[in-house]
């Protein structure tokens, strides 16, 4: 026994410390998914969606809807134009728009990543153009276009030329763009994102409990109904 662990020392070592790491990571991802604290509670909409952040209640012939008083399910996401994740669920959130008018209230909010360059000046994009009420519209613009963007050194040109194609005023969409009033309206998206202890994009809320996302393209609409046949 003595001469086969002279033998095998260095696997058995590490033999040993992997088992060490793997337990200690299972432990680690445990306790930080135990101390969340959107898991299973429901946080406020004055935290989620508070008055003056963009809204709407559905998507019919082509156009946005303003939200609707009557609708019963708020939908709120903290996502990020340069995540590719959150560039795959734009289109289902689209589909819940699309299914129930009227019924849901979706919110976004910008949750710009640290690892992502352009995360921000896309952001403020997108909220440059809500200030000639083409908030939704830039959004999907941004989203469709990622790969062509996402890596350029500054991608404010392209921007710009996403607004005139939306038939914005570019002019005052590049000083809106740049605008302490815009950057602002990020800076308090991202604050309550971290107020809730938001860890990735996209990240959703139904009715102010946080949903766990399985990648199943259904999986927001199957949700969404759930919650309206209460």
């Amino acid at each position: 026994m003595r001469d086969f662990f002279l033998r095998n020392k260095a696997f058995i070592l590490i033999c040993i410390v992997t088992v060490a790491l793997v337990v200690g990571g299972v432990f680690l991802m445990s306790g930080q998914g135990s101390s969340s604290p959107s898991a299973g509670k429901v946080i406020d909409s004055s935290i989620l969606a508070p008055d003056g952040v963009y809204k709407t209640s559905g998507f019919e012939n082509g156009v946005y809807l303003a939200a609707s008083p009557s609708a019963t399910v708020t939908l709120v996401e903290f996502g990020d134009f340069q995540c590719p994740a959150c560039a795959v669920y734009a289109p289902f959130v689209k589909d819940v728009l699309t299914e129930f008018p009227g019924k849901v209230t979706y919110v976004f909010r910008s949750y710009p990543l640290p690892q992502h360059k352009n995360a921000p000046i896309s952001s403020y994009a997108v909220e440059a153009a809500g200030k000639q009420g083409k908030y939704w519209e830039m959004q999907e613009k941004l989203y469709e276009t990622q790969n062509d963007w996402s890596l350029m050194e500054d991608p404010s040109e392209v921007f710009v030329n996403f607004a005139k194609e939306l038939g914005l005023n570019t002019d005052q969409f590049s000083q809106d763009m740049g605008s302490q009033e815009v950057k602002d309206i990020v800076t308090k998206d991202t604050a309550a994102g971290n107020l809730v202890k938001i860890t990735e994009t996209p990240t959703f809320y139904i009715n102010g409990k946080k949903v766990t996302l399985s990648g199943d393209p259904n999986q927001l609409k199957s949700l969404i109904q759930a919650e309206l046949s209460k």
